[in-house]
């Protein structure tokens, strides 16, 4: 490399699920979903710096993600490619997501690195091309490039802007690593629910249809969940866990909330966000 290498500090945001049902399953054996995602200001935090030598590199590793699976480095060799530049950039990631919580830590990292570079970079990339380019890394990748809360259709991919109002969650988030995948393929699965015919939902509407199929094969989620629904019975668990929250009007309501874990749950209060902090980046 050669001369001072410019360097960007960005966020990557966590989501929760307001409500996930499966409403199909296609061919190629991907599920087909409606779900109300929104950011909550909980996030990890990406240190991305220019290179020209057209090398993409991480400058640490990451507990628990091997270099060939790390999203963010998929994510920049993709955008490379894409753009036909030669520029390159080193990552590090600094995690705050817990891993395997249904919280969208990896897509959300993935999204931040495709925003930062496109501005790093000097791309000009739209947020449509993004979205395309997104999706083939991950179906809840293109949320995070998105700006605001949204309706998700497809496998995910098809979003629709949503308002969503300010609320304060208490999250739990149980010390068990739940793959997608094996929540997905369960045969007991509820694959057959029906779409929302208009986009106009009341507070604590739908369920999320992955949390029966978790529950049942990981106590620490029922416990965590059976708690946090003594304080709000609408409590549920996000994406395919195994984070679980209750949503509030107030902070104080929510911490109050996380007293009734059961000792050794971590729990944190977190608030929805209205705008990704990235928004402009594309």
């Amino acid at each position: 490399m050669t001369g001072r290498a410019q360097v960007l500090v960005v966020p990557a945001p966590a989501k929760v699920n307001l409500f996930l049902h499966v409403t199909g399953r296609r061919d190629d054996g991907y599920h087909t979903l409606e779900s109300l995602f929104t950011l909550i200001d909980l996030a990890d935090t990406l240190t991305i710096e220019d290179r020209d030598d057209g090398r993409i590199l991480r400058k640490a590793d990451v507990r628990g993600v091997h270099e060939g699976e790390d999203l963010t480095l998929r994510a920049a060799r993709a955008l490379q490619k894409a753009a036909g530049t030669r520029r390159g950039a080193t990552i590090a990631l600094e995690k705050r997501i817990p891993r395997g919580a249904g919280l969208g830590g990896g897509s959300s990292d993935a999204a931040s690195v495709l925003l930062a570079l496109n501005r790093l970079w000097s791309l000009s990339m739209s947020r449509r091309d993004l979205m395309a380019l997104g999706v083939t890394l991950g179906a809840d990748v293109p949320f995070f490039l998105g700006e605001t809360a949204a309706l998700a259709r497809g496998i995910g991919e098809r979003l629709n802007p949503m308002s969503v109002p300010t609320s304060w969650l208490a999250l739990a988030t149980p010390l068990v690593h739940i793959a997608t995948a094996a929540i997905f393929t369960a045969p007991e699965l509820t694959r057959s629910t029906a779409s929302a015919k208009i986009d106009v939902f009341s507070e604590g509407y739908g369920r999320n249809d992955l949390e029966s199929v978790a529950v049942s094969r990981f106590p620490p989620v029922a416990q965590a969940l059976q708690a946090l629904r003594r304080a709000a019975p609408g409590a549920r668990m996000t994406g395919s866990g195994a984070c679980v929250f209750a949503a509030f009007a107030t902070a104080p309501e929510a911490q109050s909330a996380l007293a009734l874990l059961p000792a050794g749950v971590p729990g944190q209060v977190v608030r929805t966000v209205a705008r990704h902090p990235l928004a402009s980046f594309a």
